[in-house]
């Protein structure tokens, strides 16, 4: 009790050496790094998590809008909050394996995505891109994904470098139904 009624910081007990920083616990973070849910070979058989998504309901998926060829969805494990994944149905690892609709839909939801990315968050910027194999950094290198993530000015903040922390503050399914809302129709 005397230590919350004096000026000074209050000790840690069992976390180390004092240092005056408060801990932010993420064990949801886990599962990525010892890659759970991560598929155990390249098809679709193999446990791939793009293959799997579209058969679940789309708040169970997190799938924010279905085309024909193409779904989109948000990332489990985001740099930002909104970030989300374009993705084809048909389980396979090159832009250049995609067919002509296939393309046309990929690149229409992608500009969807940045407008419905805009309407619910404000976004200021993006990042688009794709990484295309593992040693180019693809996590799941065996299905195809774009990623679509919005940016602020100053959310690059020293969360992310000092302490390897993302804040995030909604919820995922809140996230999905926001943009699920904001999804613009076709044309």
């Amino acid at each position: 009790m005397l230590a919350a009624m004096s000026n000074e910081p209050e000790l840690q007990r069992g976390a180390g050496t004092p240092d005056a920083f408060e801990r932010l616990w993420t064990p949801h973070r886990m599962a990525y790094i010892k890659g759970e849910n991560k598929p155990t070979g390249s098809g679709p058989e193999d446990g791939c998590p793009f293959c799997e998504i579209p058969k679940l309901g789309d708040e169970d998926g997190l799938i924010v809008a279905r085309g024909e060829a193409v779904y989109a969805v948000l990332n489990l494990y985001p740099y930002n909050s909104g970030h989300l994944l374009v993705c084809p149905y048909r389980h396979i690892s090159d832009y250049t394996d995609l067919t002509a609709a296939e393309t046309a839909e990929f690149s229409d939801f992608t500009r969807r995505a940045l407008a419905a990315l805009r309407k619910a968050s404000g976004a200021q910027g993006f990042n688009v891109g794709m990484n295309l194999g593992g040693v180019a950094g693809a996590g799941i290198a065996a299905h195809l994904h774009q990623h679509v993530v919005p940016r602020w000015g100053g959310d690059t903040n020293f969360m992310p470098v000092v302490g390897q922390t993302k804040v995030l503050p909604q919820l995922l399914r809140d996230t999905r139904s926001l943009l699920a809302g904001c999804w613009p129709s076709e044309g």
